[in-house]
C-alpha cells in the first residue's frame, strides 16, 4: 500500500530528518511545512495518509493545527515533540503515538509500522477518539482558540497551565534563542516563538521594537534616559530598563509623539 505523507515542523534539520527515515519505495512525501498555517492549508488541499506534526511550532502548534482542521478529518497522526512533558504526558494517557526529538531510528521505524497497521486495519475511527481525547487534555476547545485569535490575546502553556494574555498585560517581550520571554508585572513565560511573529501579532497594540532582541508596550514607558556615549535607556514604569538601539530609535521617538 502507497504511503502519502506530511511532515510539518519548523525546524528545517528535523524536516530533514523525517524526510531521510521516510525513505522507502512505497512512501512519497507530499509536502514538508515549516509552520501550523502552512500545515492546515496543505492538509485540506492534499489530504495525506499520514502526519509528522510538531507539537512546538510557532503561529499555530501541532494541538492548534488539529483544531482547526478537526478531528473528523485529521489524518492518521503522529505528533513530534523536543520536551514538553505535558504534551508527552498527555500523549501516553490517551496512547496516541508521539515521537521524542532527537528522534531514534528504532523508535521511528515503530511508530512508523504501527502507522501502517492502522491505515491498513482501517482503524482510523479509533485514532480520531484519541485525538477528541487528546484536545480535552490540553483544555483548549477550538471554540477557545479561535475567540483567542479573534481577540489578539496571547495563548501561552505553562507547566501544565493555559493562560491568555492580553496585549495591555504585556510590559515587554525579549527574544530567546528560538523563544521568547513575555514580561508581565506578576509572571514571566518562555514560549516557542520568533520574536518578529510576536511583533507582527501585536502591531496593532501599542507595541514597538527598540532592540533587534526586544520589543516593548509603548504604554508601559515612563521615560528615556540619555547615555553620555549618546545612546538612550528605556525605563519603564516597574523600574525595568531596557537598551534602546539607534536603529529604532526614531520609531521610538515617532510613536511615542504620535500617541
Amino acid at each position: 500500500m502507497s504511503l502519502r505523507v506530511l511532515i510539518a515542523d519548523d525546524e528545517p534539520l528535523a524536516r530533514e530528518g523525517v524526510a531521510m527515515f521516510l525513505k522507502e519505495p512505497d512512501i512519497s512525501i507530499v509536502a514538508q511545512c515549516e509552520n501550523g498555517e502552512q500545515a492546515v492549508k496543505a492538509i485540506r488541499e492534499l489530504k495525506p495518509d499520514l502526519v509528522f506534526l510538531d507539537i512546538n511550532m510557532p503561529g499555530l502548534n501541532g494541538i492548534e493545527v488539529v483544531q482547526a482542521i478537526g478531528v473528523e478529518h485529521m489524518p492518521l497522526t503522529i505528533f513530534l515533540t523536543a520536551h514538553d512533558k505535558y504534551a508527552i504526558d498527555a500523549f501516553r494517557i490517551n496512547a496516541l503515538d508521539y515521537l521524542l526529538k532527537p528522534i531514534n531510528a528504532e523508535h521511528f521505524a515503530a511508530s512508523l509500522r504501527r502507522a501502517r497497521e492502522e491505515l491498513a486495519k482501517s482503524r482510523i475511527h479509533d485514532h480520531k477518539e484519541q485525538l477528541a481525547r487528546l484536545l480535552q487534555a490540553f483544555a483548549v476547545p477550538a471554540e477557545a482558540a479561535r475567540t483567542e485569535t479573534a481577540s489578539n490575546r496571547i495563548l501561552v502553556r505553562s507547566a501544565g497551565h493555559v493562560y491568555f494574555l492580553k496585549p495591555q498585560d504585556i510590559q515587554w517581550i525579549e527574544a530567546d534563542g528560538d523563544y521568547v520571554t513575555i514580561h508581565t508585572d506578576t509572571k514571566t513565560h518562555l514560549v516557542r516563538e520568533a520574536l518578529k511573529t510576536m511583533e507582527e501579532r501585536l502591531a496593532g497594540a501599542g507595541f514597538q521594537r527598540i532592540h533587534r532582541s526586544s520589543l516593548v508596550n509603548l504604554d508601559a514607558i515612563r521615560e528615556l534616559i540619555a547615555n553620555d556615549n549618546g545612546d538612550y535607556q528605556v525605563v519603564l514604569k516597574n523600574d525595568t530598563v531596557l537598551k534602546l538601539s539607534r536603529n529604532y530609535r526614531d520609531q521610538l521617538y515617532s510613536r511615542l509623539n504620535a500617541d
